[in-house]
């Protein structure tokens, strides 16, 4: 039950967005954490002006430039999606520090349950924060259990370092 304050504001937090994961997928793909946009829609990625959906088909991972609303069928090619932190903000660095270190744990036992080939991660700065990896550079990065782990530049349209060119480039050398 959601309570209000009288003045259109709800003291519960906002819903998380739904993974799309199933176990033994070849690369699970891994946000720092749902943008509102995107749990406004109920689907990852779908906040406007983020390239995860072009970069992942220039790339080759998809047959075809899939919207958001087509997210389950990353599923059928060994693909799936979720996040470091459940928790959506307008900007990740909207994210404590303990809540990403806390995202990372739960994410090591996800991926433990899962099973994946390899986790991408999308996002240097939350690599860092969430596995304690201060020096970490986009690239591979040491394995999680049997998992290994790959970090790609996060595709949010923030992100200028990293023109749709430049990131698709990023996404086919994993």
């Amino acid at each position: 039950m959601s309570t209000s304050s009288g003045h259109g504001r709800t003291d519960t937090p906002a819903p998380a967005l739904h993974d799309v994961v199933a176990e033994g997928l070849s690369v699970l793909f891994v946000g720092i954490n749902p943008g509102l946009p995107s749990v406004v829609r109920g689907h990852n990625f779908a906040t406007p002006g983020n390239r995860f959906w072009p970069a992942l088909h220039r790339a080759g991972f998809t047959p075809s430039l899939l919207r958001p609303a087509e997210e389950n069928e990353l599923l059928l090619l060994g693909l799936g999606i979720t996040s470091i932190v459940r928790r959506p903000t307008a900007r990740a660095a909207e994210l404590s520090a303990a809540e990403l270190a806390a995202g990372g744990r739960d994410l090591r036992r996800r991926t433990a349950a899962l099973g994946p080939e390899w986790i991408a991660l999308l996002g240097v700065t939350g690599y860092r924060a969430a596995f304690g990896a201060p020096e970490a550079k986009i690239g591979p990065q040491p394995s999680l259990g049997r998992t290994r782990v790959w970090v790609l530049p996060n595709p949010s349209g923030l992100n200028a370092h990293y023109p749709p060119a430049e990131l698709a480039a990023a996404f086919a050398r994993f």
